[in-house]
């Protein structure tokens, strides 16, 4: 074999393993613009879409619940008869918002789930359950009509039928069950276990945990993605996020914020925009980070503060499919923002400012298809040059 032809496959060698490292880098996530927001009368904490009559649900474990229109974006009832509500779940079945209401903390009672009839914004029910402990846990489970609610203190999950509004399971999870994300294709409900590192996974069909799944030192926020089958783990002090897959219930991935230049404290509440395939995640309560599912790459950030410099996007996140907007909580500035798919980075977009270095590397399927054609080609000029040397040796 030539000189000639040595160099030339050099060169494409090297270029079949340049190619096949693209997906080793990462591009800086881009700042979006403060969106719009809505003035409600507390901090706004804790959120929750009702999808049938449009409305979002908003509490700060105070004594209020405030009822904003999508339609207007204005506060359009007050629900005052409910003592430190906090967490909330939205029953499509029933129009009903399940509300975690908290114990005062003096005289030892266990926390107790309101139910408020949308149609009526009243409160029709009221269900002890355990001590929730942090009250983000409360999901609400649309293939058997019931919600799940963490019991943090407790380290159990209480199950309630929405048809009696009773308590009708305890679950007995891992170490301070913190924050909960119904799947829907499997029909199996992710517990945060912050205190164990852990998720536990709960099957609906017989309330048992079928699979404990090992994450970060202190797994937080989680967020169902229905498209692709996955869940989204936020790792509350490793300015990190684990994607789960709920076919095999392993960690495919984790991914650091940092590698994308984004604010990345702490991970805390995490929501699934299903419009545009988007996770949005809350780092440190003072910016919320936009991940795309489509790489698991952070695209875009938003962070505002107030006139004092003080973080304003404390609270939780509700994605308003009806109208294509998530809804942010604003706590410490008492507004709730909204931003609109159309203004949210498109799946795999990024900017090209920066590409910094992630902490584990990522290859695409077509790097690795570049990489093994580049491992075939070796080897076979390896051959081909050994037989070459054999047939000059026996001339």
């Amino acid at each position: 074999m030539n000189v000639n032809i040595w160099k030339a496959l050099s060169i494409a060698i090297i270029v079949i393993f340049a190619l096949s490292t693209v997906n080793m880098v990462h591009a800086a996530a881009s700042q979006l613009a403060t969106p719009p927001s809505i003035t409600v009368g507390n901090w706004a904490r804790f959120l929750a879409y009702d999808s049938d009559k449009g409305e979002i649900f908003e509490s700060s474990e105070g004594n209020v619940v405030d009822v904003i229109s999508d339609s207007t974006n204005t506060v359009v009832a007050n629900i005052t008869t409910i003592n430190n509500a906090a967490a909330m779940a939205y029953d499509s079945d029933k129009g009903e918002i399940f509300v975690i209401s908290l114990d005062n903390g003096t005289n030892g009672q266990k926390s107790t789930v309101a139910v408020i009839s949308d149609g009526t914004n009243e409160v029709v029910a009221s269900i002890p359950v355990g001590y929730t402990g942090q009250p983000e846990g409360i999901v609400y489970d649309s293939g058997k009509g019931e919600i799940f609610v963490a019991n943090g203190d407790d380290n159990t999950v209480s199950v309630i039928s929405d048809s009696t509004n009773a308590v009708v399971a305890t679950v007995n999870v891992g170490s301070n069950p913190t924050c909960l994300a119904y799947d829907s294709g499997k029909g199996e409900i992710f517990v945060s276990n912050e205190a164990a590192g852990s998720v536990s996974v709960i099957s609906d069909s017989n309330n048992q945990v079928v699979a404990t799944v090992i994450t970060g030192s202190a797994p937080f926020g989680l967020a169902y993605d229905s498209a692709k089958g996955e869940v989204f783990v936020a790792d509350y002090p490793a300015s990190a996020f684990s994607v789960i897959s709920d076919k095999t219930n392993t960690v495919l991935t984790e991914v650091s914020i940092e590698n994308y230049g984004a604010p990345s404290s702490n991970m805390y509440e995490m929501c699934y925009d299903s419009g545009t395939g988007n996770v949005f995640v809350n780092s440190d309560y003072s910016a919320v980070d936009i991940i795309s599912d489509k790489n698991n790459a952070v695209t875009g950030y938003i962070e505002v503060t107030n006139t004092a410099g003080f973080a304003t996007l404390e609270g939780e996140m509700a994605y308003d499919s009806g109208k294509g907007e998530m809804f942010i909580g604003g706590a410490s500035s008492d507004v709730v923002y909204y931003l609109s798919d159309s203004s949210s980075p498109s799946t795999g977009s990024t900017s090209a400012s920066a590409s910094p270095t992630p902490t584990i590397p990522e290859f695409g399927s077509g790097a690795l298809i570049l990489v093994a054609s580049a491992m075939v080609v070796v080897s076979v000029c390896a051959v081909a040059l050994t037989v070459r040397k054999r047939q000059q040796s026996r001339q």
